[in-house]
């Protein structure tokens, strides 16, 4: 959509107004600038006036012209086809410096001097708008000689490209622009006067009758002029159809054109003798024809579809004398539902303007149509107008100025938004409750449906520039829940014991209950009465006796390394069902390699406890003997943050020898019972750690657990962490053994110095013989 600050200053003043706050303007309320040109005529360029032509005596294109530019009488050389005597033309005097940098200075042409040049449109900038010179007349303002033509505000224009989007019909015109614009920049449209029918003209009814046999879906509004003579066209309706890049040639077409973009309202013309054939009275019928589109027929030929096609057999040429003039408006949902369901259905420009929302108020159309045909001599204009209106409802939405607000995130007040809603076109009152306004929606704005469409209007007259900034408030309800973080655990469990080398494995909830007593398990007071089969006929009170034959079936198959898990539904006595966890590893910690050696790397109760740990996280493991199916002497309970959550050990040998196992270690753990917390960033030193070992002479009867208790009790500042890193036995040492301890020291800011942890190892020391009794070896 193409407007010119000239143009819209016929309808809003703006003369005050920058182009930049115009810009930015046009920007903030949702009209996005394209492009923008200034047209600006140089200093120099002036009115003349072509007093003579004479044609060039040493050339068949040249002419030699005595133009009168006020103060003196030039002779100018032109090779412009179109020049004649009697016309106003621009001329660029000599030192004038043209748009193109072009200095304009003494010539001699052909052996004749000339003193300046007459110009074309292009040559001063602007579009073209002929093949020649560009006459000037008197619709730029009163023509004098010598005037500069820079001091011509209607040939110096600002010319703005505007990106409308697909919804807004209502701004393809310099009408509908202008209102937006008055309500952004709180400027007042004028009142700009339209044709009203004078006195004593013919009627309209003495030439034309429409007629329709049906309720029609579109508004047709027409009437009539007569063409007593040539027209002029006006300069500066050329210079603006130019802009808009127009090609219509006749000159009706041509005005036609102009008042649609001026105001919106589509127009049609018909040459009333094309569709006479003699007679003196015409009449059109307006049908729904099989598109259920609005189409104008006269004697069965069809002339037009309303907003979207018009043929060619009664279209107006140079030899029109009587033309009808159509307006006509049709709901946009329904032109583009019409097009899109008949995709070969013809169409012309009318299409791009209809579909989007052309301007329905036809009479403000004509009025303005009519006003520019009132302007030119020889056209006379038959009074009155025949017209079909299919009335059109207009939607009435309530809003509340508390939820605009909030939706907007700023405080509005009442008559704010009342008065952006009235500049806008929308007929707006207030309810009885001072927060509600009923707002009727305004016929071209088909866009608008409910209040939020209505908050956008005022947004964007505000300027969303002009709304402070906001943290986002999030007002969704939080839908983590227990089932949600009880599968995210269950998940990164699964991923760890993965990652860890051991293989899931997924078995029926029923077990073999001759199996299961014999491990020591209790029979669940829940009988199936109806197994599976033999071997599956109780429920299961853990998952270690599925992961033990599965582990014996692969070690029958040779697997030298088996490590599997399971985590599955378990069942006690009373058949309450609980989530249980298990692992195992059969055989050899790693498989033979290059790396393992070819006998491969034996599976101890310290590897199998750390891959335990590194699935489940940090665990404590106290010695027990209560499990019969474990061995008596490498078993024990887990426990995690003081509760115990399973038991961990190696099988039986009885069992183990049974199956046909090899070494075998298996753990099962209660899954509700796992701490699955948070990890939090923590400060960390920067500082490097120190190291020390210390070898104790421990009796054989003594656990590791008393010894790590007796360290803990002593809560050592800067002491990160110890840990036993080597057992020795020698028959020297009688019923002890010597157990050696690895202590790591570390400060958050400092380095510790040496006498700093001898300090500190000394303190260990003595804690160690007072409570313990131990020595260094």
């Amino acid at each position: 959509m193409v407007v010119t600050r000239n143009w819209l200053n016929e309808w809003i003043d703006i003369s005050g107004v920058s182009n930049e706050l115009l810009l930015k303007t046009l920007n903030s309320i949702g009209l996005e600038v394209d492009s923008f040109k200034e047209v600006r005529i140089p200093s120099n360029i002036v009115v003349g006036y072509v007093k003579s032509r004479s044609k060039h005596e040493n050339s068949d294109h040249l002419n030699v012209c005595e133009v009168d530019v006020g103060k003196e009488i030039l002779t100018i050389v032109c090779g412009a086809s179109n020049v004649e005597p009697g016309q106003f033309v621009p001329v660029a005097m000599v030192g004038a410096i043209m748009p193109n940098k072009m200095e304009i200075k003494k010539a001699k042409l052909r052996g004749v001097e000339s003193m300046g040049m007459i110009c074309s449109s292009t040559e001063l900038g602007m579009p073209k708008i002929n093949d020649g010179i560009m006459p000037l007349d008197a619709s730029i303002g009163e023509l004098k000689l010598g005037e500069e033509l820079k001091n011509y505000p209607l040939l110096n224009d600002d010319i703005i490209e505007i990106d409308l989007t697909a919804n807004r019909g209502d701004c393809l015109s310099i009408y509908g622009v202008a209102r937006d614009l008055s309500a952004a920049l709180d400027i007042a449209l004028k009142e700009v006067e339209l044709y009203e029918d004078g006195e004593n003209l013919l009627g309209i009814g003495r030439i034309l009758s429409i007629k329709t046999d049906e309720k029609p879906i579109s508004n047709f509004q027409y009437k009539a002029i007569k063409l007593n003579g040539d027209i002029e066209e006006k300069l500066l309706l050329k210079l603006r159809l130019a802009y808009i890049g127009m090609q219509k040639t006749d000159i009706i077409q041509k005005i036609i054109s102009y008042a649609t973009h001026t105001t919106g309202v589509l127009f049609r013309a018909y040459d009333f003798d094309k569709i006479a054939n003699g007679r003196e009275k015409i009449s059109l019928d307006i049908i729904k024809d099989s598109t259920t589109a609005s189409v104008v027929k006269a004697e069965n030929e069809k002339l037009s579809i309303a907003g979207i096609y018009q043929n060619d057999i009664a279209m107006p040429d140079e030899n029109s004398k009587v033309i009808i003039i159509e307006a006509n408006y049709t709901d946009p949902n329904l032109i583009s539902r019409i097009v899109y369901e008949n995709k070969n259905i013809k169409s012309d420009e009318h299409l791009y303007r209809s579909s989007r929302g052309s301007e329905p108020d036809l009479e403000f159309g004509f009025g303005y149509l009519f006003k520019c045909f009132n302007k030119f001599d020889f056209i006379s204009i038959y009074a009155g107008s025949q017209y079909i209106n299919n009335e059109i409802s207009q939607k009435m939405v309530t809003i509340n100025i508390t939820e605009q607000s909030s939706m907007i995130g700023i405080q509005i007040e009442k008559n704010e938004a009342l008065k952006i809603l009235k500049k806008l076109g929308f007929d707006v009152s207030s309810s009885a409750e001072q927060k509600f306004l009923n707002v009727k929606i305004p016929s071209f704005r088909h866009d608008i449906d409910n209040s939020h469409d209505i908050c956008e209007e005022i947004v964007r007259i505000l300027g969303v520039d002009n709304i402070v900034s906001k943290p986002l408030e999030f007002k969704e309800k939080n839908r983590l829940n227990s089932v949600f973080y009880n599968y995210a655990n269950i998940k990164s469990i699964k991923n760890r014991a993965v990652d860890n080398g051991f293989f899931e494995c997924m078995h029926y909830v029923f077990d073999n209950k001759e199996e299961l007593l014999k491990l020591g398990f209790k029979e669940c007071k829940l009988k199936l009465t109806n197994p599976i089969n033999n071997e599956l006929n109780m429920l299961r009170p853990t998952l270690i006796n599925h992961l033990l034959n599965s582990a014996s079936r692969n070690i029958k198959n040779q697997k030298k390394s088996v490590r599997l898990f399971e985590l599955g539904e378990v069942f006690d006595e009373n058949a309450n069902q609980n989530l249980s966890l298990a692992f195992l590893i059969s055989g050899l910690n790693s498989e033979p390699s290059l790396l393992n050696g070819p006998k491969g790397e034996d599976i101890s109760f310290l590897r199998f406890a750390t891959k335990v740990q590194n699935c489940i996280g940090n665990i404590e493991i106290k010695v027990s003997d209560d499990l019969v199916f474990l061995n008596k002497f490498e078993q024990g309970k887990i426990y995690q943050k003081g509760i115990q959550i399973g038991y961990i050990g190696r099988l039986d040998l009885a069992i183990e020898q049974k199956m046909d196992l090899p070494k075998t270690y298996i753990c099962e753990i209660e899954f509700n019972k796992l701490k699955f917390e948070k990890i939090i960033a923590k400060e960390y030193s920067k500082m490097p750690s120190i190291s020390r070992d210390l070898s104790l002479v421990v009796p054989n009867s003594m656990r590791y657990e008393d010894i790590k208790n007796c360290i803990s009790s002593l809560t050592i500042q800067d002491l990160k962490e110890f840990m036993p890193i080597d057992i020795y036995k020698d028959k020297n040492l009688n019923d002890s053994f010597s157990l050696s301890i690895k202590f790591v020291f570390q400060n958050i800011e400092n380095t510790l110095k040496d006498d700093e942890i001898a300090d500190k190892m000394q303190v260990i020391l003595d804690s160690l013989k007072d409570k313990l009794n131990l020595e260094i070896r």
